[in-house]
């Protein structure tokens, strides 16, 4: 039998092309996607940046560390605390003593990432003046990279000021160095600082200030701006290249079993050959298992070469997408090539297990009778997987429903849940692909002429034909239906429950990280017709089932009357006006969240304190947080001011006269629905570059598997073709029949995909409904669209040209020609 299957192989090559094409792919991504979680596993850590060249760093308290029965828990504070006094008087005993600040500078022409910094910080990273001078006074700067030269003005949210020098651009930041003493005005507050002495007598010196860091060597870089970026960006791509080799190897074993299955039933007439000659079923089983081994080794090796010459150049690209930190390579790792072999044997095992069970399963007169009549393509266990898997998926969505619907509204959830129903779905489509097709083809066979007719029976007599084109089409728009949208229903989620919590005429923000000062505020309190609500940013932290340290956003107001009048909160118990400096206003995904009930928490500045419950917000979609007074955030700024009108006033007054109050702080004015187009929600990048690197699969192997099954089914049709033309049908009409058959079989499967995706997000629908957030199903249509149009090109293309090719012999060779 191993003999049987290596000519198998050899001369129906054309039958597994589209089965070796598709394995190698998967294998080659499963080789990329190892070698590149193994490379970040031995990623260098992030060297310092802007206190390279600074002997010793100090940073105020800046992490929280709660012990715990299992070890500290620790979390970075929203509001980090300044250097002690006492500590900076002892330090500037021991040498210079640089105070660092970093704030934000929006300028005409410059980079949108502009920083602000202290000229003398400039020494340790260290910069050097290429060109010009250094800033000696208050309008003078000194700017990074070629945007703006010495002697030119430019304009800026902190002031017009003129460029005196350039230094050089050093690829991790765009800087404007100001004056010390400008700097200092501009931030007050700094951090951290740079000291010339030695690391251990700064040690003995800060010993007393408890919570300050000493900062050496490599550890300077945890003076730097995003410390972590590089670990974050890595695990973000771990996630992306992770979800891709798991939709991989579950899109690989779809088109695989899928084409094993169409072969199966193409060489029935083979198998009852063999069947007659004397083969057992079993033996016809192992034949066919072989194939898909002998297949499985070829195509395993070609996609681990093919995956090796790959993985550079998608590191490359991950690099320069800003997916991936610009030291990324791809390192000199073996094991990623084991586990992409062995899986991709391992898959092509699994997608030929059903095939070869009903290869042996067929009797040398059934398979001789079988021949040209499609018949039991809906077997017991077919019925039975399909039926199981369809319970199971409809059975644990009403289990998440009931028990957890906020686990549904999860990317991990709603990326993997579509993989059960399009399975369950594609095992029953044979049962609904006859009367789909006809339903679809209904109002064609009642045009005049033959065509529609012959459209409509020849697509619902060949079931199988029609079910194996239709499965890779029902993956990709099902995957295409329901990821998209799950993204896009979240983010209408999120935008609706903005629109339905901000009852402010007016919102205003942008005054930098100095936030609004008291001033300012008054101002705009003192604008007539204007009911005022400032508040800041910032965090509480929670020790949940005494050993899990969480933290949640906050958003600290001066005046909870004012927060009534321009927010609507979603309150499931409690009142607002319950709120004052010894309460908060928690949701539901607390573990503490009864009303009057007393909970520890610390502050954003890591101070420790005990509150009582005033509210509790209903859940959402995961993004309420709680709400504290300003008196439970210190060290916050006023970072956004909410404005009501009061009864009588006129909307464009009271805008023009807050305009005039926050113009010197550099404030933005904006109307509540420009405000929520500014800020509405809207998935990360990199979230969309893992759904589109998915999607992308799924539309290749769909390519591939509909130019198989296509090639090979049209192949299989020469009898019928010919008969067509020796009934007097022209060629042009075979071809344009055999096209439209092609149209009609992927409607069929676009529509079971736009069900399936239907109902995945109909279940989101019930979480986020549960939820209290109440929003529509978006159906990603121009998508959906875009990859129904591929599919039906592929399609008509890969029916069509081998049919072509077929009507150039004479139609009485074709009805002779054997199948």
């Amino acid at each position: 039998m191993l003999s049987v299957a290596l000519r198998t192989l050899r001369t129906r090559w054309v039958t597994f092309l589209g089965s070796f094409v598709a394995l190698s792919l998967g294998v080659a991504l499963l080789t990329v996607t190892g070698l590149a979680l193994a490379s970040s596993v031995d990623a260098p850590e992030q060297r310092p940046e802007r206190f390279a060249a600074a002997p010793v760093v100090v940073r105020g308290q800046d992490t929280l560390r709660v012990p715990t029965p299992i070890g500290d828990r620790t979390q970075r504070l929203a509001h980090p605390r300044a250097v002690p006094d006492g500590v900076v008087a002892e330090l500037r005993r021991l040498g210079r003593v640089v105070a660092d600040r970093s704030f934000p500078v929006r300028a005409e022409g410059g980079p949108g990432d502009l920083v602000g910094h202290p000229w003398s910080t400039a020494a340790f990273a260290p910069y050097g003046i290429d060109a010009g001078r250094a800033p000696r006074a208050a309008g003078e700067v000194v700017v990074t990279g070629g945007w703006a030269g010495p002697g030119e003005r430019i304009r800026t949210d902190r002031g017009a000021v003129e460029v005196v020098g350039t230094v050089p651009d050093r690829g991790f930041e765009n800087a404007v160095f100001y004056t010390d003493a400008e700097a200092a005005r501009l931030s007050p507050v700094s951090l951290q600082l740079a000291v010339d002495a030695d690391a251990a007598a700064v040690r003995d010196a800060v010993r007393a200030g408890a919570g300050v860091r000493i900062l050496t060597g490599d550890d300077r870089r945890f003076a730097d701006a995003g410390p972590d970026r590089d670990r974050e960006a890595l695990t973000a791509m771990n996630a992306l290249f992770g979800t891709a080799g798991g939709v991989t190897a579950f899109v690989s074993v779809f088109v695989v079993a899928s084409t094993f299955a169409f072969a199966v039933a193409q060489r029935r007439r083979e198998f009852g050959l063999l069947r007659t000659a004397g083969a057992t079923p079993g033996q016809i089983r192992r034949t066919v298992v072989a194939e898909a081994l002998g297949l499985g080794v070829l195509a395993s090796a070609a996609g681990c070469a093919l995956g090796a010459w790959g993985a550079p150049h998608l590191a490359a690209r991950v690099v320069d997408g800003g997916l991936a930190p610009a030291w990324f390579t791809i390192g000199d790792h073996v094991w990623p090539y084991h586990t992409a072999f062995w899986t991709g044997l391992l898959v092509a095992l699994c997608g030929v297990i059903a095939a070869s069970w009903r290869a042996g399963r067929t009797a040398p007169t059934q398979a001789l009778r079988e021949a040209s009549v499609e018949a039991g393509t809906m077997t017991r266990g077919r019925w039975l997987s399909g039926t199981v898997l369809l319970l199971t998926a409809l059975g644990t969505l009403a289990f998440a429903l009931a028990d957890a619907p906020g686990d549904l509204l999860h990317r991990k959830t709603y990326v993997s849940r579509p993989m059960l129903l399009i399975t369950a779905v594609a095992l029953l489509a044979p049962a609904v692909v006859r009367p789909l097709t006809r339903l679809l083809a209904w109002l064609p066979a009642r045009l005049p002429g033959a065509g529609g007719m012959l459209v409509r029976e020849n697509a619902a007599a060949g079931v199988r034909r029609t079910a194996a084109v239709a499965a890779p089409v029902l993956v990709t728009v099902a995957l295409a239906g329901s990821l998209l949208g799950a993204t896009a229903t979240l983010d209408e989620a999120g935008a609706a429950e903005a629109r339905e919590r901000t009852a402010a005429a007016f919102v205003i923000t942008g005054a930098g990280d100095a936030g609004f000062d008291a001033r300012t505020v008054d101002r705009m309190r003192s604008v007539p017709g204007a009911v005022v609500s400032p508040s800041a940013s910032s965090a509480v932290y929670a020790l949940e089932d005494g050993v899990a340290l969480i933290r949640s956003d906050a958003r600290a107001v001066a005046d909870p009357a004012a927060l009534s009048a321009t927010t609507r909160l979603p309150l499931a118990a409690g009142s607002l006006a319950a709120l004052d400096d010894s309460s908060i206003i928690v949701n539901e995904e607390w573990e503490r969240h009864s009303v009057g009930r007393s909970v520890r928490v610390w502050l954003g500045d890591g101070t420790r304190r005990t509150l009582r419950v005033a509210a509790v917000m209903r859940t959402g979609t995961g993004g309420n947080g709680v709400y504290v007074t300003s008196a439970n955030a210190p060290r916050a700024p006023v970072d956004r001011v909410d404005v009501a009108l009061a009864d009588g006033a006129d909307a464009g007054t009271v805008a023009a006269g807050l305009r005039a109050a926050v113009d010197a702080a550099g404030g933005r004015v904006s109307a509540r629905d420009e405000w929520l187009a500014d800020t509405r929600r809207e998935t990360g990048g990199t979230t969309r570059a893992g759904l589109f690197l998915v999607l992308g699969i799924a539309l290749l192997y769909t390519g591939i598997s509909l130019v198989n099954t296509m090639v090979m089914a049209t192949s299989d049709r020469v009898r019928e073709l010919a008969a067509l033309r020796l009934a007097g049908a022209t060629g042009r009409q075979v071809l344009r029949l055999v096209g439209a058959e092609s149209l009609t079989v992927v409607a069929v499967g676009a529509l079971l995909g736009l069900v399936v995706a239907a109902l995945n997000l109909a279940g989101m629908w019930g979480a986020l409904g549960l939820l209290s957030v109440h929003t529509t199903i978006e159906l990603p249509w121009a998508e959906l669209g875009a990859v129904t149009a591929c599919c039906a090109v592929l399609a008509v293309a890969a029916s069509v040209a081998p049919a072509a090719l077929a009507l150039r012999r004479r139609a009485v060779e074709l009805a002779g020609a054997r199948e």
